[in-house]
């Protein structure tokens, strides 16, 4: 555990969903794989859209509607449209192959190995205080049976503009009816959540456990504290770490 500043008083905390509370890459490289499966059953092999491709398709899609990169499932449903129109689809058929493809994806996406100590963690803290989750991702809480710790969780797309902007970090400071400044935001990206996190008052918990360095290019992004296990934010709210 590293202080940058001194903490005040947390009466809620807010955490980021992916990458804090579990392992999402590899959640992300099986569901992307399951996409492309998908499309080498269902296209000739000479129209199966590359990966670098796809890339470039979404990054052009997010340049025409720079809304999409607030609403992940989105993003994805229009990349997909697109792309089955530029193999010479009917707009109808496109859009059918797309939520197709999505809902695959979605699948996959919710197959999620949360650890046993992210269990242990949040279901002490919630006894003690009010959790709100925040995310930009598109993972379904209830599936993955986190949502139960939580009085509310917002999610990017659904419920405003993704982090760092001010919508979700909104959200959570309303329906929790506390001062900003009462809250310690947990979460592992440094722009989206730490930034974000100061950006609009709250105090912001780096969550830390891959040995990143801070740099002096960090500036604005240095959290109030870092900590490299979830447990570590037990005895700052008064509870047992073991």
């Amino acid at each position: 555990m590293q202080f940058y500043r001194q903490l005040g008083q947390i009466n809620a905390l807010t955490f980021d969903l992916d990458d804090t509370l579990y392992d999402n890459h590899p959640v992300i490289v099986r569901a992307e794989q399951a996409m492309f499966d998908w499309l080498a059953q269902l296209l000739p092999a000479s129209m199966v859209i590359r990966r670098d491709d796809w890339q470039r398709l979404k990054q052009q899609l997010a340049a025409v509607d720079s809304s999409l990169i607030h609403d992940v499932s989105a993003w994805r449903y229009e990349a997909l449209k697109i792309n089955f129109m530029q193999l010479g689809w009917r707009l109808k058929d496109a859009e059918l192959a797309a939520r197709q493809g999505l809902e695959l994806v979605l699948v996959e996406r919710n197959k999620v190995d949360v650890p046993a100590e992210t269990h242990r963690v949040l279901a002490l803290l919630s006894a003690k205080l009010p959790l709100v989750g925040i995310t930009n991702g598109n993972v379904d809480p209830q599936k993955i049976g986190l949502a139960d710790y939580f009085s509310a969780i917002y999610q990017a797309g659904r419920d405003g503009l993704a982090k760092p902007k001010a919508d979700l970090f909104t959200c959570a400071i309303d329906h929790l009816n506390i001062p900003a400044e009462q809250i310690l935001h947990v979460g592992d990206h440094l722009h989206t959540d730490v930034f974000g996190a100061k950006l609009h008052g709250l105090q912001a918990c780096w969550y830390n456990d891959q040995q990143r360095v801070l740099t002096s290019t960090t500036g604005n992004c240095l959290p109030d504290i870092e900590i490299s296990a979830l447990a570590e934010l037990l005895p700052l709210v008064g509870l047992t770490a073991e």
